[in-house]
């Protein structure tokens, strides 16, 4: 393979100028603050030299492509990881297209065919845990003995958290599994979010009289754990107060897991076929039957209440 064989979906963004570039190289799952300040270093150097900032990431995940892994449950969306990379400073979002190919690569290969001959990098940012090339061969020391050689700067990024725990997508992961989103905007420093178009559902909530948007929400993203929530709904840049729930319905035996929000003291919106996006803000309680509607309904006045404590 030539350099013109490396799969990418946005390289073409990236101009070959003769000043080059600094790369940061990452999957960047969520963007949590880990990657912030992996990104915010890269921006430091870039600076320094005065050459574009690129955020390279990978599209699927590698999980899914090398040793037919399973990918975890994605923390955000392609189209929201690139919004999020460029807010916390990438001039420029490169996404590489993860195949059967580009898992081949060696980290020689990967090196030549992307970093020098592609992007004329000048400096690599990367956490120093970092590994890539075929059978993740490669690490911040094979990048430093070819920048030696080539003339690039590496520059490893120490990996960094709160307390015990440093920020990863794992970590984020499983606070989102136990429902626990607030802890999770913490390592991500952001509200967790996902987003959809609304579709039809039971209409079962209008019924009650707390009408609920129905999000019809990719499968690969991470979902909190089936319960109630604190949070808000925007649509459209305008943001609304909601009470968001998650499960299946267990009081009318629902069986198909669902992620619905009410707008609280809104039953004018007419939101089917919108997207839009939920954050999430609290935990209210766990999801679970009850023996009637009647106290189902006593049930979501007293969430609705503890939601409009939460959001202040």
């Amino acid at each position: 393979m030539d350099a013109t064989d490396v799969h990418a979906s946005d390289l073409a963004h990236v101009p070959e100028e003769p000043q080059g570039c600094v790369v940061c190289i990452g999957v960047f799952d969520g963007v949590h603050r880990g990657h912030q300040s992996l990104i915010a270093l890269g921006r430091t150097v870039a600076d320094r030299r005065g050459v574009p900032l690129v955020a390279i990431t990978f599209d699927p995940h590698p999980m899914a492509v090398v040793g037919q892994q399973v990918a975890p449950p994605a923390l955000a969306s392609l189209a929201m990881r690139r919004e999020l990379l460029r807010r916390a400073g990438a001039d420029e979002v490169d996404v590489l297209d993860f195949d059967e190919e580009m898992s081949q690569l060696s980290p020689e290969e990967f090196i030549e065919q992307l970093l020098v001959d592609r992007l004329h990098v000048r400096a690599v940012v990367v956490g120093d845990d970092f590994r890539f090339g075929h059978r993740a061969a490669g690490s911040v020391d094979t990048l430093r003995e070819a920048g030696e050689r080539v003339g690039f700067e590496v520059v490893p990024a120490p990996l960094v958290g709160e307390g015990e725990h440093r920020w990863s997508s794992t970590r984020i992961r499983t606070l989102l599994a136990e429902g626990d989103v607030a802890a999770a905007a913490v390592a991500l420093g952001r509200l967790y979010c996902v987003e959809g178009v609304v579709v039809h559902g039971d209409h079962r909530g209008r019924e009650l009289g707390y009408p609920t948007a129905n999000l019809g929400i990719a499968e690969h993203l991470a979902i909190p754990a089936d319960g109630v929530y604190s949070g808000w709904l925007w649509r459209s840049g305008e943001r609304f107060p909601a009470a968001i729930s998650v499960g299946t319905n267990p009081t009318f035996e629902g069986a198909e897991r669902r992620v619905e929000a009410y707008v609280l003291d809104r039953v004018d919106l007419d939101l089917y076929g919108e997207q839009v996006r939920l954050e999430f803000v609290d935990w209210v309680r766990g999801m679970e039957a009850f023996p009637s509607v009647e106290s189902l309904v006593v049930q979501m006045a007293a969430d609705v209440d503890r939601v409009r404590q939460q959001l202040g």
